[in-house]
């Protein structure tokens, strides 16, 4: 059997074990090196954040200032720029990335998938036709091919000039 190693994961592993921590969103918005923390754009109530291991190049997260899980207890408000960030969101991944899809989605609890379960956060992963090949079916390994510093920079500057407007 062949092995492909990618040890960064583990330092993934290690985080999602470790309950005691604080929230890491709540930890990122405090901060204020956007490039490092993954911020790609801020709005008064919420943010958008690079996943730090992602699915695909490109991988957002739209999360809300307020550490909370439950959508039905947010303000209409906090829900509405979500919403605005999403759309923003779409615009910067296709003029940065030029996806042939996006799919975007939120996990509510644990048995759904979610990694970060006590901060409500929606996902947006750019797809392209062929993306998924033999690597993660035979591997188990996803190939990302553009480094995180990259996206941030492409995407920071879309969010900037899409603001602006």
């Amino acid at each position: 059997m062949e092995r492909l190693w990618a040890p960064w994961r583990l330092e993934y592993i290690k985080s999602t074990q470790d309950d005691e921590q604080e929230c890491i969103f709540c930890q990122k918005q405090k901060e204020t090196d956007d490039k490092e923390n993954l911020i790609v754009y801020r709005s008064n109530l919420s943010f958008v954040i690079m996943n730090k291991f992602p699915y695909n190049n490109g991988h957002l997260m739209v999360v809300p200032y307020i550490h909370e899980a439950d959508l039905t207890k947010f303000t209409d408000d906090v829900l509405l720029d979500m919403q605005h960030l999403l759309q923003l969101s779409l615009k910067a991944l296709n003029e940065t990335m030029n996806p042939h899809g996006i799919n975007i989605g939120v996990n509510l609890g644990r048995s759904a998938g979610a990694g970060i379960v006590d901060h409500l956060h929606y996902h947006m992963v750019p797809r392209w036709n062929g993306d998924t090949n033999y690597m993660p079916v035979l591997a188990g390994t996803k190939v990302i091919s553009e480094a995180l510093e990259d996206s941030w920079q492409k995407l920071h500057t879309s969010f900037k000039k899409l603001s602006s407007r």
